[in-house]
C-alpha cells in the first residue's frame, strides 16, 4: 500500500487506462494570471497563457492565449487560439482562432483561420497548404543566409580550388 492509500506499482508499469500502444497524455503548461515570464517557452504539449510572456512561445500541440493573457513575441504551434493579446507573428500548421475582444499585431501563417467579430488582426495573412510550405522554405533559406558570413554576397563561391601554374616549355628560338 502506498503513502496515500494506493497500491504501489512496479517501476515501468503504466497507469490504469493507458495501454502500451498509446502515447502519454499531452502535457499542459500554464502561465498564471499574476505571472510574467521573460524568455522563450518551448514544449511538445499545450501552453496556456493567462499572464504575460515576453518571448517566443513554441508548442507542439497548441497555444492558448486566454482573455487577459499577453504574448510579446512570436508563436509557433499546430493550433493557436487567441482570446487575449499577441504582439508578434503566429505560425500555426493547422489552425488559428482569434476570438472576440482579442488582438493580434503581427503576421499570421496557417492553413485555416477564424476571426470573430470584435477581434483585431493587424498583419499579413498567409493561408492554405501553399502558405505553410512557403513559410517552411522561407525559414530554411533564412537559416542558410544566417549561416553565411556577413559582408559576402551569396553568389560568391566560399572556396576555390588552387591550381598550380602551368609549366611553359621554352622552345627553340
Amino acid at each position: 500500500m502506498g503513502i496515500f492509500g494506493g497500491s504501489a506499482k512496479p517501476a515501468g508499469e503504466k497507469p490504469a487506462g493507458q495501454s502500451k500502444g498509446t502515447p502519454a497524455a499531452t502535457s499542459l503548461s500554464i502561465v498564471g494570471a499574476s505571472m510574467t515570464v521573460r524568455g522563450d517557452l518551448e514544449t511538445d504539449g499545450v501552453v496556456k497563457v493567462e499572464g504575460s510572456v515576453d518571448g517566443h512561445v513554441r508548442a507542439g500541440s497548441q497555444v492558448l492565449v486566454a482573455k487577459g493573457g499577453i504574448v510579446h513575441g512570436d508563436i509557433e504551434t499546430t493550433e493557436a487560439i487567441v482570446g487575449g493579446v499577441v504582439n508578434g507573428s503566429i505560425r500555426a500548421k493547422e489552425r488559428v482562432e482569434v476570438q472576440a475582444g482579442a488582438s493580434v499585431e503581427g503576421d499570421v501563417t496557417t492553413r485555416r483561420i477564424a476571426v470573430a467579430e470584435g477581434a483585431s488582426l493587424n498583419g499579413m495573412i498567409k493561408m492554405g497548404d501553399a502558405a505553410s510550405s512557403r513559410d517552411e522554405k522561407a525559414s530554411a533559406s533564412t537559416a542558410v543566409e544566417r549561416a553565411q558570413p556577413t559582408g559576402r554576397p551569396s553568389s560568391v563561391p566560399v572556396a576555390r580550388i588552387a591550381m598550380p601554374p602551368r609549366a611553359t616549355n621554352p622552345g627553340p628560338s
